[in-house]
């Protein structure tokens, strides 16, 4: 299965349409299971945060650090949409 559309130039897209793209195309079990393991990770991280009493401080970088660091914020967004995307792409037949 090629899931790379010849008409869709994946190159002049951004990391989240790509990922979007991607996710549409590929097989829906792989997709499944790569939005289950991103959803493993943020309970985990949430669950670190509650031990660590860092909820508040978490809540309120949430609402600061895409405005303050944008650039920053969207690397590291930008990094995890490559990453699922690298996933999703390497399982495909």
């Amino acid at each position: 299965m090629n899931i790379f559309d010849e008409d869709d130039d994946y190159l002049v897209t951004t990391p989240m349409q790509n990922f979007f793209n991607i996710a549409r195309m590929a097989n829906t079990d792989i997709v499944n299971n790569e939005m289950d393991k991103l959803f493993d990770r943020m309970a985990i991280m949430e669950i670190m945060l509650e031990e660590k009493g860092l909820e508040e401080e978490f809540e309120q970088m949430l609402k600061t650090l895409p405005f303050t660091d944008a650039a920053r914020f969207e690397d590291a967004k930008n990094s995890l949409y490559i990453e699922a995307v690298g996933a999703i792409v390497s399982q495909q037949e």
